[in-house]
């Protein structure tokens, strides 16, 4: 008798993040994601994927992770192209560990302050790092658990206790989905750059580049379309004939085609229906 064997399942991915608050619609350098975990830290699955999403090496975030610091991203032909990477540890555990990223111009002010004040850099960054943060989450954030009443969380995050790290969050990664609205309307959600790139049909390299600087990519006669919204990627799927609606506006109004593409998304009842059934279903 033949035995049947059964597929292996997947490895589930693990969980980083069961309470996550979205501040992306801030200013920046302040616009952030907030997302924190009440569970016991996995350590070597947050190292590896905050390493894998920041390009910082594993060991060196391991560190970092375990006990604070700051990562100050190597120059490139002589250039420094990014800022740094920090974690802040309280050695009592009263506070919850913290790890963010300043960009360069928040990365100038450190140095200046650091060389002006005598402070560290660890310090400094920290200090740089809050004050940009909206102010409604710099209030929650000198509040045990964030202020939040547990009592209206769910119960399976609610028995993970206190929040034991908060990640503030600005990249695209498996672990933090973002929407995208498609031309019959659809929101599809997707966590990383590899899932962006396969439900679109374009390389990765492509998607990297436009979820990063924006920008337009022509697939399959339509066109998928990428907005820098306060440091964050909006993107949108258009089909053919809103394409060329588009560029006929485009070239009658001489606005520039992003314009023109939310101009026409907008006025797309079709297209629009899920941001508005997700705008009534998000209202008390």
């Amino acid at each position: 008798m033949f035995k049947i064997k059964k597929k292996a399942a997947k490895p589930k991915s693990p969980i980083l993040y069961n309470i996550i608050e979205d501040y992306s619609e801030f200013d920046a350098p302040g616009n952030v994601t907030a997302c924190a975990m009440t569970q016991k830290e996995d350590l070597p699955a947050h190292a590896k994927i905050l390493s894998e999403s920041y390009d910082v090496p594993l060991e060196t975030m391991t560190t970092l992770l375990t006990e604070g610091g700051v990562y100050v991203y190597p120059q490139i032909g002589g250039v420094l192209t990014r800022g740094l990477f920090a974690c802040r540890v309280d050695p009592t555990g009263e506070t919850p560990k913290q790890t963010w990223t300043l960009d360069l111009m928040q990365f100038a002010e450190v140095e200046q302050l650091t060389q002006g004040r005598g402070m560290r850099l660890d310090e400094v960054a920290a200090l740089v790092f809050h004050r940009t943060l909206p102010e409604e989450l710099s209030l929650k954030l000198e509040q045990k658990n964030l202020g939040i009443d547990y009592r209206t969380l769910d119960r399976a995050v609610a028995k993970g206790g206190d929040i034991k790290y908060i990640d503030f969050r600005k990249d695209w990664s498996p672990h933090f989905k973002r929407l995208c609205i498609m031309p019959d309307g659809r929101l599809v959600e997707t966590g990383g750059l590899e899932e962006f790139a396969q439900l679109h049909g374009v390389t990765s390299a492509q998607a990297k580049t436009l979820v990063e600087q924006g920008g337009v990519l022509e697939v399959s006669g339509e066109l998928l379309a990428c907005q820098i919204v306060n440091g964050q990627p909006a993107v949108a799927r258009f089909s053919a004939q809103n394409y060329v609606k588009a560029k006929e506006l485009a070239a009658a109004k001489r606005i520039h085609l992003m314009d023109a593409l939310s101009e026409v998304g907008y006025n797309d009842p079709v297209m629009m229906r899920g941001l508005v059934r997700k705008e009534l279903s998000a209202r008390p």
